[in-house]
């Protein structure tokens, strides 16, 4: 098929990756344009990247994009979908796709009243070791799951991934939690590893979660969990038949007796991404680029973001959603709750919106 053509709005840290990808698999995409807000920037990232940069929407418009990716920052990321859409091109906004409760209500207006195509970049369920734990969720060695303990991704990313393995869906919900503040040592960055000693103060946040239907959920994270060699990331998810916790499996078989599996991730040969993910013999996940018969593989973000972009195909051409909007817009309604309890120290209720 010929390659997706699309244009990112946006020329900041987040906007490299869907260079990198467009990069490592140029059959399946290309990026015409990057479209940023002056010369300055633009001269910079298309040095970067040597892709073209420009300054003006119609020479973007120029390009014939599919679709457009929107990665401003959350303060604009808003208006900038919203502007796009009603151009009438299909969005892949960046996430949160707003920071505010009216926006996000307008966002549902759009899609419900006016037809606005509109996806979500909600990448985490399509990361290699998500998928495999929201699989093994799904194949029921857990039973119906009602707990949740994660301490791997911020706000609304920390949102999509407890609903999802929880099954909750849209169900109201109580919140309360508290931030408190560490000092650690800096060892890791976006930028590469950091060797000089220096020491920072990192605010935690802890929130519980309780859903109208009793599962429970306990989210715990520390920014610097994404960049450092001496900060972990964990998951565990708890149901009457078994536990996941991160790569290990406990749960009781059909027959009632107890089993133990540990989880097995598969490498690319080049690169750097995970090709696939299994449990003895059952396979949980495999990588949508090593089945177009790619043998290169990028990092689990890039190839989460690759994997929402490949979806964009069908959801251009036959209105099959990538990420739906609804659930997009759950996740960042669910993290203005979580601001709102940890800043007040109170518990919070959701309540059920048009797009629930």
């Amino acid at each position: 098929m010929k390659p997706l053509n699309f244009v990112v709005v946006g020329s900041g840290w987040r906007s490299l990756f869907y260079a990198r990808i467009a990069k490592a698999y140029p059959d399946c995409f290309n990026l015409a344009a990057f479209l940023s807000r002056t010369e300055e920037r633009a001269g910079w990232i298309q040095e970067e990247t040597g892709i073209k940069a420009v300054t003006s929407p119609g020479e973007c418009m120029w390009e014939n994009p599919d679709f457009i990716v929107v990665a401003v920052n959350k303060e604009s990321i808003f208006q900038v979908t919203r502007e796009w859409a009603l151009k009438g091109y299909p969005v892949l906004c960046e996430t949160p796709a707003a920071m505010e409760l009216g926006d996000l209500q307008e966002l549902w207006r759009l899609h419900d009243k006016e037809g606005a195509r509109i996806q979500v970049a909600e990448q985490y369920f399509q990361y290699p070791v998500f998928h495999a734990a929201i699989e093994i969720v799904k194949r029921e060695y857990l039973g119906d799951p009602y707990m949740v303990n994660l301490s791997a991704v911020h706000d609304y990313h920390g949102a999509s991934l407890i609903r999802q393995l929880l099954g909750t869906g849209f169900e109201n919900m109580k919140l309360y939690g508290k931030k408190f503040r560490y000092p650690v040592v800096e060892t890791d960055s976006r930028y590469g590893f950091i060797e000089d000693g220096r020491m920072s103060e990192r605010e935690r946040a802890r929130l519980t979660f309780e859903f109208k239907g009793g599962k429970t959920a306990f989210y715990d994270f520390n920014g610097i969990q994404y960049h450092s060699r001496i900060r972990s990331r964990h998951l565990n998810v708890q149901g009457p038949r078994g536990e996941l916790d991160d790569w290990m499996l406990r749960y009781v078989g059909k027959d009632n007796k107890s089993r133990e599996c540990q989880i097995i991730k598969k490498y690319f040969e080049t690169g750097s991404g995970i090709k696939e993910i299994s449990m003895g013999e059952e396979l949980l996940y495999q990588n949508p680029f090593y089945d177009l018969g790619k043998d290169n593989g990028l990092p689990q973000d890039e190839t989460a973001i690759g994997t929402l972009m490949l979806g964009m195909r069908r959801f251009i051409e036959e209105g099959v959603e990538v990420y739906p909007l609804a659930e997009g817009l759950q996740d960042a309604y669910v993290r203005i709750l979580m601001e709102q309890a940890l800043k007040s120290g109170q518990t919070v209720e959701s309540e059920t919106q048009a797009w629930g």
